[in-house]
């Protein structure tokens, strides 16, 4: 009897139960739901907790155990190139879905105002650019900017390259050593996933409550559906096609990564999980996951490109502006180019919406209307960015095998 309750309760399908008695827990019990909020935030901050130590080790193992610079630049550009690739699909399908069904008839702005676009400063590609880089190492580790310290782990292991060898092993021998102390540590955490999981869901059902959700339904079917069709057949046909393998196989095996990224919303808060799932479940090399996994959950947003692609149309719409074919290519175009560039800065996705919306010359205003819902579909969208984080690993990792 024990074996075949083992058989069933495997951790994915507590993970999958967590979500579902959640979701029921926030409906029906909703004032108890927001008070155990803290559950919730311990499991995500122990999450956190491994990110920086894990990254930082981890970029500088996979850069010096390339052995040259040459091998980074191909991995660098292929890993690149193919985050791109997969970002501007997600837009052109979030486009072309848009237009197929469209959505949102003209309402009036009088009376709405967003606050938090207020606190914004104004984009520059110039203060984005130096961004990037760390004037303070150690103030980008302890403020976790990921792309900071990735920049940071790249020189220093591209500098080790041209030490002795002596010291080049020492390095390297420590990195590694922290690196897999942090996905030990990584295991322990995932043990409490069912938990975590409960906890941030039923929190989030109660306080946005079941009414919000019902009241933007179109809305939010549609960004669901563009972001199904883009994690379960245009990221599987890039597996099959570049790396040639069973993408659905390969995707069954890391199922977790998905489900842990839907129910944190947070990219960077998976990651210890993404990388550990890659090595031992999904037959990605240690080398490929550790550059290429850390880069994209920096730098990847193909579910947040699709969902920001769908809002501003949706926007457009509601505020009877008429947007071309043209418009509308362009801005999938700007959703593309800032998604690597955005990522960096603090609230990215909102960043990327008021720039997008001051360039087409639509109202800011709309976002009030959209925002209620925001923090459901960013589970949904942060779920599709870690599946193309993991689809391009295995990608990468495949390609580089078979020119070997």
């Amino acid at each position: 009897m024990s074996i075949k309750l083992k058989h069933y309760f495997t951790p994915n399908t507590m993970v999958v139960l967590g979500i579902i008695f959640g979701i029921l827990f926030g409906i029906f019990l909703p004032e108890y739901a927001l008070a155990q909020e803290g559950i919730g935030k311990a499991f995500v901050s122990f999450l956190k907790m491994l990110v920086v130590p894990l990254v930082f080790a981890s970029v500088y193992v996979a850069i010096a155990g390339l052995g040259s610079l040459e091998q980074l630049r191909k991995i660098g550009l292929k890993t690149i190139s193919l985050y791109l690739m997969t970002t501007a699909l997600a837009t052109l399908l979030a486009i072309l879905s848009i237009n197929i069904f469209p959505i949102g008839e003209s309402i009036s702005s009088e009376g709405l105002h967003y606050a938090q676009a207020d606190a914004l400063t104004s984009f520059s590609l110039q203060e984005m650019l130096l961004s990037f880089i760390p004037s303070n190492i150690f103030h980008a580790l302890a403020g976790a900017n990921m792309m900071q310290v990735i920049i940071f782990a790249l020189f220093l292991g591209v500098a080790s390259l041209y030490l002795k060898q002596e010291h080049q092993e020492s390095m390297f021998d420590f990195f590694s050593a922290i690196s897999s102390a942090m996905l030990k540590i990584a295991e322990w955490v995932v043990s409490l996933t069912p938990l975590g999981v409960f906890s941030l869901i039923s929190y989030i059902v109660a306080d946005q409550g079941v009414e919000v959700i019902l009241g933007l339904w179109k809305y939010i079917l549609l960004v669901l559906a563009v972001l199904l069709v883009h994690g379960l057949l245009t990221l599987p046909a890039i597996v099959a096609l570049f790396a040639k393998v069973n993408p659905y196989t390969y995707l069954r095996a890391v199922k977790e990564v998905p489900l842990m990224a839907f129910s944190t919303a947070s990219s960077a808060a998976t990651l210890p999980v993404s990388m550990k799932t890659a090595q031992e479940k999904g037959g990605v090399s240690k080398e490929s996951s550790a550059f290429v996994l850390p880069l994209g959950a920096t730098i990847s947003m193909d579910g947040t490109a699709a969902y920001l692609s769908i809002a501003v149309l949706y926007i457009a719409n509601l505020s009877g502006a008429v947007l071309t074919l043209g418009d509308q290519l362009l801005l999938g175009a700007t959703v593309v180019a800032l998604s690597i560039g955005v990522a960096a800065l603090p609230s990215a996705s909102l960043v990327m919406m008021v720039i997008i919306l001051e360039q087409a010359g639509l109202p800011i205003e709309y976002l009030a209307l959209i925002v209620a819902v925001d923090r459901i579909l960013d589970m949904a969208r942060t779920a599709v960015n870690v599946t193309s984080d993991m689809c391009v690993a295995k990608v990468v990792d495949e390609m580089g095998k078979k020119k070997e």
